[in-house]
């Protein structure tokens, strides 16, 4: 095989994780739920948590990093965090054995097996939040959530994938008018919060290129979004862009508790 397969095993605002293997390797990145979870959603794709051979972590936020202790500890697993954010979630992930603590600098690219695998700072009230790219074979995958906003270096970075799981988290309007409390709706749209659909789109509508074939929208919030209008804001923007969707590339919805099934990038 050539590139490389995904599973988005969940995304939204109660938890996030990610599966990737090679020929050579097996991945998450985020464990944003209880170990037992986790395990589950792999069984999903028939694929089990003895079998990672690392665990990469964007940041300590508790949707990213609930079952990371627990994973590492049960099957051995090697975790990867930058400096910043190992300090940040030491006391949440608890004891990890020495070896497999290794720090991944942001803006660095690292090559585990068969892949390459590029970290990035996103602006994120976090430590120092780091989103990633993998690499191989001429095949591109961006991961690209909990961001408020995407500068033009990030832009340079995540620019013609082959896939993105681009951010969806609220419709302005449904966060406007809700129930949340206003300090919490200022850090949502603020520039350390989260993209809205519409920045979704337009960040998608910028940075896509030839190669790209799918767009996945993540981290979608529960209370302020609606999984219809995130897809339809994102394919409407790209389409008033005279961008071919449908015809080159295709939007896809994820979940917030199953399994997406493997996709080759």
């Amino acid at each position: 095989m050539t590139g490389f397969n995904v599973s988005i095993l969940a995304s939204g605002s109660s938890g996030n994780s990610l599966y990737i293997e090679t020929p050579q390797k097996k991945f998450l990145v985020d464990a944003g739920f209880s170990g037992k979870k986790i395990e589950s959603l792999l069984g999903e794709i028939n694929r089990e948590g003895k079998d990672i051979d690392a665990l990469f972590v964007t940041h300590e936020h508790s949707d990213h990093i609930q079952g990371v202790g627990v994973l590492a500890r049960r099957f051995g697993i090697d975790v990867y965090a930058n400096e910043k954010t190992w300090q940040a979630m030491s006391h949440v992930v608890g004891n990890i054995p020495t070896g497999q603590k290794h720090v991944f600098d942001m803006g660095t690219i690292m090559t585990i097996g068969d892949i390459d695998i590029e970290s990035f700072g996103v602006s994120h009230d976090a430590a120092a939040p780091q989103f990633y790219v993998f690499h191989k074979d001429n095949k591109k995958f961006v991961m690209l959530t909990d961001t408020g906003y995407v500068s033009d270096r990030m832009r340079g970075v995540i620019r013609d994938a082959d896939v993105y799981l681009m951010e969806s988290n609220h419709d302005l309007e449904m966060l406007r008018m809700g129930g949340y409390p206003w300090s919490l709706k200022q850090r949502i749209l603020g520039d350390q919060g989260h993209l809205s659909n519409e920045d979704g789109a337009l960040v998608a509508a910028d940075v896509l290129g030839d190669k790209t074939k799918k767009i996945f929208l993540g981290h979608l919030s529960r209370e302020n979004n609606i999984k219809e209008l995130a897809h339809m804001t994102m394919e409407t923007t790209l389409m008033q862009k005279d961008l071919g969707v449908n015809e080159q590339f295709h939007v896809y919805d994820t979940s917030h508790e199953h399994a997406l099934d493997l996709f080759a990038v």
